[in-house]
């Protein structure tokens, strides 16, 4: 069983913070110990971009306390399970930590093994977009954890 899920994209802003709370919603309290979400290049004690934050809200989640952290190697061993928004960051995590390469998946594996486009400093509609590949993301990994 997975206890420390880390969702992980660029900034820690939109894509990886957005995951991670709605997949700490999907799973409730106490299937997993803690999902938590990083950055590549994270803009560090940054919140969750605003419309992010507004999709979230709208869809009855709170990420107010959401602050952007830095990807680190001690993250990347704590965690059983690690998936990347996109192919390129499942290629650098690995080597960053080649070690982990067992347990970084893309985080849209399960459905078409697409990457999760960026939607950052875009116009609302490629946010909501997204939000629902997100939204099918989680769906499609809650059956394996």
């Amino acid at each position: 069983m997975f206890q420390r899920i880390l969702i992980v994209c660029i900034g820690n802003i939109c894509r990886s913070p957005t995951a991670e709370y709605l997949l700490r919603r999907r799973l409730g309290e106490g299937h997993v110990a803690q999902v938590s979400s990083a950055g590549l290049g994270a803009l560090v004690d940054h919140p969750i971009d605003a419309t992010a934050l507004a999709l979230l809200h709208e869809h009855g989640v709170d990420g107010d306390a959401h602050r952007a952290r830095q990807l680190d190697g001690g993250m990347l061993r704590q965690s059983d399970l690690i998936l990347a928004m996109e192919k390129s960051h499942v290629a650098a995590i690995v080597r960053m930590a080649p070690e982990a390469s067992g347990k970084v998946f893309l985080f849209d594996r399960w459905r078409e093994g697409r990457d999760v486009p960026d939607p950052y400093r875009q116009q609302r509609p490629a946010y909501e977009h997204v939000y629902g590949l997100i939204e099918e993301g989680v769906e499609s990994w809650v059956r394996y954890l």
